[in-house]
Parts: structure tokens; sequence; C-alpha cells
């Protein structure tokens, strides 16, 4: 439980740090830092549990939407089934916690393929919500390049800039060190094991069944209707961006209240 509410405090942090900095827009692209992933992957990476892994989208939908007051119903569920499978799949991977090659290929796998499969239910929702679609010559083409560009773009920025570089300094730094706060034995692995060993049939279904059910409740938001509960009171429009500081403040306390609590048991 207190590794669940620290992943999700500091993710909610750094959601919400997040959602203050700048995008640039190239054309039809906006170009801007996603998420500080290296933190909720390095977390999952230690901790190694898929209750390490549920609480990053959770973290999200808490203090990234709720708090902001943003939340989209189903549309949020959309990583609440993505995010664990995927981060715990490539989690799973990490055999040898010491070859850094290693590392950096986990922390790469995790966002891409959480990025890779919600760009393709990206796609399917505007196939979805856009029954014309196809009366536009050119229409569906360029929604698939402008999803790849952005995919590639994101991968850059958020899979490389912030995620796999920084982890490779995090992660070291911090294994061995912080699981037995919270009363876990630290993944020893073996050195020179390969990462086939980390292949977990359980995770593997896992993503395969999460697919699909993300795709439905992502379609069935845009879609609407009385199924998709949607709540948006205007937080933001009634007390101006520097609402944003609310779940900044309110994540970073709740870290610290854990944190404290954690190094005064051990």
């Amino acid at each position: 439980m207190m590794a669940f509410i620290l992943v999700m405090s500091l993710t909610g942090l750094q959601n919400a740090v997040t959602e203050i900095l700048p995008e640039f827009s190239l054309g039809p692209l906006e170009i801007g830092v996603g998420e500080f992933v290296f933190i909720p992957i390095v977390l999952i990476l230690l901790f190694r549990t898929y209750w390490a892994a549920l609480a990053v989208p959770v973290g999200e939908i808490v203090f990234g939407e709720i708090l902001l007051g943003e939340f989209d119903g189903l549309g949020a569920m959309e990583g609440l089934f993505l995010i664990p499978v995927c981060y715990y799949f490539a989690a799973k991977l990490l055999q040898d916690p010491e070859n850094t090659t290693q590392l950096a290929i986990v922390v790469f796998v995790a966002e891409a393929l959480e990025e890779f499969l919600a760009t393709i239910i990206d796609i399917g929702k505007v196939y979805v919500g856009v029954e014309e679609l196809e009366a536009v010559a050119g229409l569906p083409e360029s929604i698939i390049v402008l999803e790849g560009v952005d995919f590639l773009v994101q991968m850059a920025i958020t899979g490389i800039g912030f995620g796999v570089i920084p982890a490779l300094y995090l992660y070291p730094k911090l294994h061995g060190k912080i699981e037995p706060l919270l009363g876990m034995e630290p993944f020893q692995g073996r050195r020179g094991a390969s990462m086939a060993g980390g292949v977990s049939i359980k995770a593997s279904l896992a993503v395969l069944l999460a697919f699909p059910l993300a795709f439905v409740a992502g379609a069935v938001s845009e879609v609407g209707g009385a199924i998709n509960v949607v709540w948006e009171p205007e937080f933001l429009a009634v007390y101006g961006q520097h609402f944003i500081a609310v779940p900044i403040v309110v994540s970073a306390v709740i870290a610290i209240i854990v944190w404290y609590r954690v190094t005064r048991s051990a």
C-alpha cells in the first residue's frame, strides 16, 4: 500500500508539473514534454509489482484530471487499462539490474509499447467518431501519417530525453536503497542473464487483453452518451491557470508524508 501511494503521488506530481510546461506547435503537431516518464518507470523497476504499475494511471487520473476538473469518464479508462500492463510487461524484462543496456531497452520498450498502442487506439477512435471519414480524399492517410509522426516525436522527447537518459542515472542510484525502506527485498537478478528469461506469459496476455478493452473504452468515450460519465467542473476557467498549483501541492504533500512514515518505520 505504501508503494502504491508513493508511486501514485509522485506520478501525479510529475503529471501536474508537465501540465504547466509550454508546448510548441509545428503545423498540426504539438511538440512538448508529455511527461517525466522516467519517474514512474524507475519506481516500477524498483518495486516490480503490478500494484506499483497500476498506481501510475491512478495518479494521473486523481491529480492530473479529477483535481483539475477534467475527468473524461471512459476516456480515462484507456490509460488505466494500457499503462499498467505495458509498464509491468517491460519491467519483467529486466533480468540484470547492473546491465545498463538492458535498463535502457526496458525503459524504451515500456514507453514505446504504451505509446504505440495508444496511437493505434487514437487512429481507431477517429474512424469510429467520424462516420464520413472516407468521403474526404486523403484524410484517412493524413491522420495515420500525423499520428505516426507524433509517435516518433514523443518517443524522441519523452521516451529518450525524459525516459531512458535520466533513468540510466536514477535507477542505479536508488536500486537497493529505497526498497528496504518499504519492507521489500531489492531485485538482485542474475549477472549476464538474458532479457528473454523475463518474458512473462501472464504479462503478455494482460497486454493482449487490455488493448481491446482500452480501445472500446476510448471509442465509447468519443461517441459519448449516457454510458460515458464525464465530470468537468470549470476550475481552471474560474480560478485561472494558477489552480494547477493545487494538484502539485496536494501530490507533493502526500509523497512527503508517505516518505516520512516509511523512513520512520525503517
